[in-house]
């Protein structure tokens, strides 16, 4: 890290916001929001300079219908749930996926499709069903796990289906006007796949500067001064400042799998409700690895628990500190709410790294 270099990236950001009102920048990646609490970026910025978190978090944004849904499926004694970590502690409507193990269902974290894909074949007489939930960072593996499947013969072998897609909750946010964004920081990680000229609708059709970054500190504070020159200035323009991972075109061959076994299709997102093309399902050549059709369930209503504003959140309506049940009732140890859970959740970041704000 270039601390001389930060330090005149800052100085010059104090004096582009000088003569500015205040600036409001959604970090859409949860991963950012946690790093720039870590490397003490959001501490060092001018006053003026307001970071918001967005819906970047995969874990935030599930709703409880769909945790209520994977429960569902973890009581029947044939199946075994495949999960990454966080989502086994996220409640539902009747206790969450630790609870449920804990009652004996078969409930296993796994750190990869591929352990998804070998627990069904060394489990042949169950039903592995894999919660398939993330950005389009983690939707290549699924959509790779299911062809796998279908070459392997594996029948036992299913995905809850629960990805999502960055830019039309961007768009969604910006549609209904409710909170102020200036800029979006946007997330390394997924324009590793998407590309940053994935985000050129958003500055065409909303004039919104949109900057791509990494997530060390150096790297962030350069996407901000960015963003800030173009608030400015009254320019909007896709900028990227993570060259070293990301291209304008993406990863074309990711993109090309996902869209061989997926289709856009609505998604019901944590107090968003149900956002047109904004998820994917399974075409119709591989419903058979579908878990709510092969169970016959559905994906029940998104109820949000009494007085949490996870939801609000998310959307950057809220910071966590507005929460009244913040550090109080909903900790990590017994969280409400899927923010408190997840190691990307704005919510644990503010209880790790600011928790007077609280």
């Amino acid at each position: 890290m270039n601390n001389t270099r930060i330090e005149k990236m800052l100085a010059e950001l104090a004096r582009v916001c000088k003569p500015l009102g205040e600036v409001q920048i959604m970090e859409v990646c949860g991963t950012h929001t946690v790093s720039l609490f870590r490397t003490g970026v959001k501490s060092l910025l001018p006053t003026n300079v307001k970071l918001v978190s967005g819906p970047g978090c995969p874990v935030c944004v599930t709703s409880q219908g769909y945790i209520d849904a994977a429960c569902a499926l973890a009581q029947r004694p044939e199946v075994i749930i495949a999960t990454y970590g966080d989502m086994v502690r996220v409640p539902g409507s009747a206790g969450s996926l630790a609870d449920r193990r804990a009652g004996g269902a078969e409930v296993a974290v796994v750190y990869s499709t591929r352990d998804a894909l070998a627990l069904a074949r060394q489990n042949p007489d169950s039903k592995v069903v894999f919660l398939a939930v993330g950005f389009e960072t983690t939707t290549p593996p699924t959509a790779a796990a299911v062809l796998e499947a279908g070459r392997a013969g594996l029948e036992n072998f299913f995905i809850l289906a629960g990805h999502k897609l960055v830019i039309p909750a961007m768009e969604i946010l910006l549609s209904s006007g409710d909170v102020p964004i200036d800029g979006f920081l946007c997330p390394g990680h997924v324009s590793v796949i998407i590309g940053s000229e994935a985000y050129r609708p958003i500055v065409e059709r909303f004039a919104k500067p949109c900057v791509v970054a990494g997530f060390e500190a150096e790297n962030m504070v350069e996407a901000i001064l960015h963003i800030c020159h173009q608030v400015a200035d009254g320019r909007a323009e896709v900028e990227n400042v993570y060259g070293t991972a990301v291209t304008a075109d993406g990863n074309v061959a990711a993109r090309t799998i996902t869209e061989k076994v997926f289709t856009p299709g609505a998604a019901l997102w944590r107090a968003m409700g149900e956002l047109p093309a904004s998820g994917l399902d399974l075409r119709d050549e591989y419903k058979s690895f579908d878990a709510l059709e092969h169970f016959e369930i559905s994906i029940g209503p998104d109820v949000c628990p009494p007085g949490c504003l996870c939801g609000e959140v998310i959307q950057g309506k809220a910071d966590p500190a507005d929460c009244p049940l913040f550090a109080k009732t909903c900790t990590p140890m017994e969280p409400v709410g899927p923010c408190m859970v997840s190691s990307e959740g704005t919510c644990a970041a503010w209880y790790k790294y600011d928790r007077r704000a609280g």
